[in-house]
C-alpha cells in the first residue's frame, strides 16, 4: 500500500507541474478515480499527507480545495519523477490536453462572502483571474446571506460579462 501511496503523491505532484494554475480537489479525483488508479479514501489520504509534509499548500474557498505545489514537492518530483510509468505521464498529458481550459477557468474565476465582524451584513469578494494577473476584484456589502450566496454563485456564469460591461462603460 505504501508504495501505490507514493505513486499517487507523485501523479499529483506531476499534474501539477504540468499546470500554471491550482488544481482543485474535484479536478485531482476526477482524473485520479477517473482512471481508476484507486479510490477516493486512499486518493484523499494522500493528499492529506503531503499536506503535512508540506510537498501542497491549500487554499479553501467555498467549500473547494485549490492545491499548488510548495518547492519541496518539486524537489521531490524532480527527484522522484521516473517512477511514475510512461503510461500514466500520457494518461495525464490526455487528460491536461483536453480539460485544461474547464480547469483553468474553474480556479480563475472564483467568489466567496463572509459575516463582517460586529454588523448584520455580509462581504462578498469576486474574482477572476488569468496567470498571476487580477483582471477584476470586486467586493460588495450586502444585508442577507442569501443574497451573499446568490451572488456567489451567480459570479462564474455571469463575471465576464460583467467585466466586459464595467470596462465599456468606463472607456466610454
Amino acid at each position: 500500500m505504501a508504495e501505490s501511496l507514493t505513486l499517487y503523491k507523485l501523479i499529483i505532484l506531476y499534474m501539477l507541474k504540468k499546470v500554471t494554475f491550482p488544481l482543485t480537489n474535484a479536478q485531482l479525483s476526477d482524473f485520479i478515480l477517473g482512471q481508476e488508479y484507486t479510490n477516493y479514501f486512499h486518493l484523499q489520504q494522500a493528499i492529506n499527507e503531503m499536506l503535512e509534509a508540506k510537498l501542497l499548500n491549500v487554499e479553501v474557498i467555498r467549500n473547494s480545495s485549490r492545491y499548488l505545489m510548495t518547492p519541496d514537492g518539486r524537489q521531490t518530483l524532480d527527484y522522484f519523477e521516473n517512477q511514475i510509468p510512461d503510461t500514466i505521464k500520457e494518461d495525464i498529458h490526455h487528460y491536461l490536453e483536453e480539460h485544461s481550459y474547464e480547469m483553468r477557468n474553474e480556479v480563475s474565476v472564483w467568489a466567496d462572502y463572509y459575516k463582517i465582524t460586529g454588523k448584520n451584513e455580509y462581504d462578498v469578494h469576486c474574482q477572476v483571474k488569468e496567470g498571476d494577473s487580477i483582471l477584476i476584484d470586486l467586493n460588495l456589502s450586502v444585508p442577507e446571506e442569501s443574497i451573499a450566496k446568490t451572488l456567489c454563485n451567480n459570479w462564474t456564469g455571469k463575471s465576464q460579462e460583467i467585466y466586459e460591461h464595467i470596462m465599456k462603460e468606463l472607456m466610454a
